[in-house]
């Protein structure tokens, strides 16, 4: 990981709810809602947007640790905006502050972990937990 990473750098992002992200209670009545998985995944994409410009040449960042509440439902076609902040850096393990608003409301906050990984060698550990060969 390159140097320059530090407590308080952060990214935001807005973007429509999509249909694909609900869940749907047949009811009645039936009512669609934006998932828990579905936002934090956006949560998790938008923290690694803040790593993503001190990647060194191979490397990627995986999760290893959420803890979000889910505070409010929010509708699908609704825009929300979900933001990451560093709080702590431990060499390839970064801390994060995420939360997510819709246009009325704080929908999410937390806390979420990555880790910093060189994908040669996270591929190789795969291939050998897959019991064969890696191929690059």
């Amino acid at each position: 990981m390159k140097e320059g990473l530090a407590i308080g750098a952060s990214a935001e992002q807005s973007l429509v709810t999509l249909p694909d992200w609900a869940i749907t209670f047949d009811g009645p009545p039936q009512v669609s809602v934006l998932s828990t998985p579905a936002l934090v995944e956006q949560l998790e994409v938008i923290s690694n947007a803040v790593l993503e410009p001190y990647f060194e040449t191979g490397e990627a960042s995986v999760g290893t640790i959420v803890n979000v509440t889910h505070l409010a439902p929010t509708p699908i076609g609704m825009t929300i905006t979900v933001r990451a902040s560093v709080t702590a850096i431990d060499r390839r393990r970064v801390t994060f502050y995420v939360e997510a608003v819709d246009q009325r409301e704080k929908i999410a906050e937390g806390i979420h972990e990555r880790f910093v990984v060189d994908l040669a060698r996270f591929a190789q550990r795969l291939a050998n937990k897959n019991g064969k060969p890696l191929s690059l």
